[in-house]
């Protein structure tokens, strides 16, 4: 079988496994009604079945993410509600950083290292770019939860950026927002809506902590203008 035959049954699959999830319907379950119908039966299970628990969960928010399934807001307050604050956003962490690798390296393989290849000369600049300041841009994007998940993972595959950078910025930038989402998860009985949780405060606070991871970048700019 050829390179883009396989390439092609590859993305044939994934398209398979995307519409099944979709039909089966799964995601429709992860509303923040179910969520609070069914907390007490989710925390009996997880005080029975602690690792077990933990595995699923992980494994769970993965795929969610690899597979760009809707619900992940839910998936992470059931975290903060299941196993607290602290370990909730450890273990979402671990779930969406994996499923977040796994669509990074889909990227790169069917497009990210054809597409560098044929337009190197023209992407000379961008890549330069991205190997000096990838990690502050990254970390921007993942800082300010406006920019879609899923679309920074495939756009990062197309880089050149290396996937350890990628892997590192994405937990660390994107643990912020979990800590946001598994404390008012462990607080479920104190919001009526998954509108609740986002004040224009806490939003401001990350739009500043993505400038901040920007700061070091726009330096560097304003320095090479100087110079020049």
């Amino acid at each position: 079988m050829k390179p883009y035959q396989k390439k092609l049954l590859i993305v044939i699959i994934l398209l398979l496994v995307i519409l099944a999830i979709r039909l089966t319907g799964v995601h429709k379950y992860l509303t923040f009604e179910n969520l609070q119908k069914q907390k007490d039966v989710l925390q009996n299970y997880v005080d029975g079945n602690y690792l077990l628990a933990v595995i699923m969960f992980v494994l769970i928010y993965a795929v969610s993410v690899a597979f760009s399934i809707p619900g992940a807001t839910i998936l992470t307050l059931t975290g903060g509600l299941v196993f607290g604050t602290i370990l909730g956003a450890i273990y979402v962490n671990v779930g969406a950083t994996a499923g977040a690798i796994g669509v990074f390296i889909f990227a790169r393989y069917l497009l990210g290292a054809k597409l560098q290849e044929k337009y190197a000369e023209k992407l000379a600049k961008f890549n330069k770019e991205i190997e000096t300041n990838g990690y502050s841009y990254l970390l921007t994007l993942r800082f300010i939860p406006l920019f879609p998940f899923w679309m920074i993972n495939l756009f990062a595959g197309l880089t050149k950026i290396p996937l350890r950078t990628y892997a590192w910025t994405t937990a660390f930038g994107i643990l912020p927002g979990s800590l946001v989402y598994t404390y008012t998860g462990n607080q479920l009985n104190t919001i009526n809506s998954v509108k609740d949780i986002f004040s224009w405060n806490i939003l401001l606070a990350f739009i500043l902590l993505g400038l901040l991871a920007l700061f070091p970048t726009i330096l560097n700019h304003i320095k090479k203008r100087k110079k020049s």
